[in-house]
């Protein structure tokens, strides 16, 4: 008796334990189409300026600013049909500010081309992005050859002498090169997989218990 006892408390537990990671999951799930909501509205709106206005994740901006071409820096990425190149981060000062501007993805044979120098400061459109922490399972940067596979904070002080706004203008525009980052509200969103998932198991536990109490009691 004594283990039948303990069999269900056994069980109970787990199914609860499961019941509350699909809850959590629904929670995350109301959040993330929140979220997705809000940067839809937002890449919706009109560009405004970025030195009068609130900075905020996915805000569309217009500004104009002051190039250091000779800091440049090229991070290794794929562009969106997979051919590995880099993306053009360039150090921008704007107002008494300095922000890392990134002006988009060209191959690797356009690194360090003179070309990519030829751009209007003066007529910026983008969008703002908050930097997130970099992956530490990539390789480490290579700061004298100028070829990056994270934006470190520390590694660009190391490279430009500066400390940068947290926030990253990505380029809006057509240009061919460097070819601006598509940025989109199209986030990863498996909340409601995972929840149904740990519901499923939770029922299929119950269902499991019921069979084995019945056939044992």
């Amino acid at each position: 008796m004594r283990y039948k006892f303990l069999f269900s408390i056994f069980v109970f537990f787990f199914i609860s334990v499961f019941i509350s990671l699909g809850s959590w999951q629904i929670v995350r799930l109301n959040w993330k189409l929140d979220l997705i909501n809000q940067i839809e509205t937002s890449l919706k709106n009109n560009p405004v300026n970025l030195t009068t206005s609130t900075q905020k994740n996915y805000l569309r901006i217009k500004t104009n600013g002051s190039i250091n071409f000779e800091k440049q820096i090229y991070l290794y990425n794929l562009n969106e049909k997979g051919k590995p190149g880099f993306e053009v981060v360039s150090p921008i000062k704007i107002g008494n500010k300095d922000y890392l501007l990134n002006r988009g993805w060209v191959p690797f044979d356009k690194k360090d081309n003179k070309i990519l120098n030829v751009f209007d400061e003066n007529n910026i459109t983008g969008i703002l992005k908050k930097q997130i922490k970099p992956n530490r399972f990539k390789p480490k940067n290579d700061l004298l050859n100028n070829y990056w596979f994270t934006l470190d904070r520390d590694d660009i002080f190391k490279f430009t002498g500066k400390k940068f706004s947290p926030y990253v203008i990505y380029l809006s525009g057509n240009n061919e090169l460097p070819k601006p980052k598509l940025i989109t509200a199209n986030i990863s969103n498996n909340h409601k997989k995972y929840a149904m998932t740990w519901f499923s198991l939770a029922i299929s536990i119950f269902l499991l218990y019921l069979y084995f109490r019945k056939k044992n009691y």
